[in-house]
């Protein structure tokens, strides 16, 4: 049993944010915005992600403008979607593309980032107080406007402060405030929180540096102490954001995370931004920024394999494992049953549908698999942490899955391509039924056990099958009988296709019987919603 943190309420109960996140630029337009919220229905997801412009709403110094801010909140409402919004201010992909044109043109007050060579880097340096402040400034004031505006509502269940932190183009800031900082002791809160944790990448790091209770950064940690130096930095700079944001109105506030892992040379400031929460440093996240709920990473790799290392990096007991950024593919049903996913965003969403909003084909499965999960997510509120939630996926020339439930065995079959005679029913003819489709799909889903007997799948181009566990001389029993398909595959007692109403409770919509699911498994395909199956001894 792994307790569940849902960061994310509404009305005071639980909430599995689904959905996508806007393209950079769609907050400034109302036609690509209101596109991104249409975007959204097509997906069955119920929460888009859309950035907030430091230069838009901060245009002169002091003087505030939030109309796009109250145009969201306005098309949120209508389109019921919840708003998770992005603060585009000092980091931007490692970069300053978003402070204001005020911020940009006075470096001397505004500090950038120095590089090795002299040269400054296109990132405003965390070193520098103004730009703290300003930043800061800039964001109290959304967050005053977002209590004013929504606090009846509740319309924005959380914000995401900055976006993929950090600098690109230098390991650290070289600038005499930045080097002075270098030279100087490493903080005694960080030699604290190592020698706490004594476990840990970054632990590991100092262990293997000599382990030194005092010294400089290079002292402490070798050649990756710029690195750190430059996370300590950032991490402390998005706290007291975080901080005054959160004195202020009282939301889930996130980072997300420019990964590392899968760059031809992980080097900080060359392949992802230095500074940035990556998995090396993610220790020093949690440790400096306590007001910081989450720190997601952008988890898009295609392999299971690089998802499944990522997950397991971010999800832990201090930090829910959330994906404000994802490919939406079969990665996201591994999230959700090993992994406890608590919300899942596609990034683009203004790609999915072509101009009269119709999903285009290239993006049907990524519709189906938000659709199967969208449907599921009361299960998910309810069994994710408890062992129950399994993630059924076809593996590249797999013919089967083995699934281990409580008291039962499962075995997922794949679309047409089985060994046994099979079919669906009606609506879903496809000629000689028990040969392979000449184009074959992915099978994927989930199967959530909600009971000794109790059972609900949803997914698509998948069959399941159940079998009761042998104990004492119920094996023999099963020799015996093995001629009988129905006491194989455990006895139904009932087969419904469903979904669950606004309070979470299950509705039968068909009852499915008779030749749909003798000797044809417990089938799901795209449109047939939640399959609630019952069985017996």
């Amino acid at each position: 049993m792994t307790e569940v943190k849902r960061v994310f309420k509404v009305d005071g109960k639980p909430f599995f944010p689904l959905g996508g996140q806007s393209t950079n630029s769609s907050g400034y337009n109302d036609n690509e915005s209101e596109r991104a919220f249409e975007v959204i229905k097509l997906m069955h997801g119920n929460t888009l992600e859309i950035p907030v412009y430091w230069d838009i709403v901060e245009p002169e110094e002091g003087k505030f403008d939030f109309t796009m801010v109250d145009k969201l909140l306005v098309s949120a409402r209508r389109f019921e979607v919840k708003l998770i919004l992005l603060w585009f201010a000092t980091w931007k992909n490692g970069n300053m593309d978003y402070a204001p044109a005020w911020v940009k043109t006075n470096p001397k007050r505004f500090k950038r980032v120095i590089s090795q060579n002299g040269k400054d880097v296109w990132n405003l340096s965390s070193h520098c107080k103004d730009n703290l402040e300003a930043d800061k400034k800039a964001f109290v004031a959304l967050c005053k406007h977002l209590k004013m505006k929504d606090s009846t509502d509740q319309t924005v269940i959380g914000i995401q402060i900055q976006n993929e932190s950090g600098i690109m183009g230098s390991d650290r800031d070289y600038s005499p405030e930045g080097q002075a900082i270098f030279e100087a002791p490493v903080p005694a809160k960080l030699i604290t929180a190592m020698k706490k944790a004594g476990k840990g990448r970054v632990y590991d790091i100092w262990q293997k540096a000599g382990g030194k209770e005092a010294g400089n950064w290079t002292e402490l940690f070798g050649w990756p102490g710029g690195e750190f130096m430059t996370t300590l930095s950032i991490a402390s700079y998005i706290d007291r954001i975080a901080e005054a944001g959160k004195a202020v109105l009282n939301l889930p506030m996130f980072v997300n995370v420019w990964m590392m892992e899968g760059n031809w040379w992980p080097i900080p400031g060359e392949a992802y931004p230095s500074g940035g929460a990556v998995t090396k440093v993610l220790d020093i996240y949690k440790w400096m920024a306590q007001h910081i709920d989450i720190v997601a990473p952008d988890n898009y790799p295609d392999d299971s394999r690089s998802y499944e290392n990522n997950a397991a990096n971010y999800s832990r007991d201090d930090n829910p494992y959330l994906t404000p950024e994802s490919a939406g593919d079969l990665n996201m049903f591994r999230g959700i049953a090993q992994y406890n996913l608590i919300g899942n965003f596609f990034f683009g969403v203004n790609y999915i549908a072509d101009e009269n909003c119709q999903v285009r084909p290239e993006y049907q499965a990524l519709i189906e698999n938000f659709r199967c999960v969208s449907s599921a997510i009361p299960l998910l509120l309810k069994y994710q942490g408890t062992g129950k939630v399994h993630a059924i996926i076809q593996e590249y020339k797999q013919a089967a899955q083995y699934i281990d439930m409580d008291g039962w065995m499962g075995i997922a079959e794949w679309g047409e391509r089985t060994t046994r005679p099979q079919g669906s029913d009606w609506r879903h003819a496809t000629g000689y039924v028990w040969h392979p489709q000449p184009e074959m799909k992915i099978g994927r889903g989930l199967v959530i056990q909600a009971g000794p007997n109790e059972f609900y799948l949803v997914g698509s181009h998948c069959r399941l099958f159940l079998r009761r566990k042998p104990t004492g001389d119920t094996l023999q029993s099963y020799q015996l009988v093995s001629e009988s398909m129905i006491k194989v595959y455990g006895y139904i007692v009932s087969v419904d296709e469903g979904h669950f109403n606004k309070n979470g409770e299950f509705v039968a919509d068909r009852r499915r019987n008779g030749d749909e699911i003798f000797r044809r498994g417990l089938w799901v395909e795209e449109d047939t919603g939640v399959l609630r199956v019952i069985t017996c001894d």
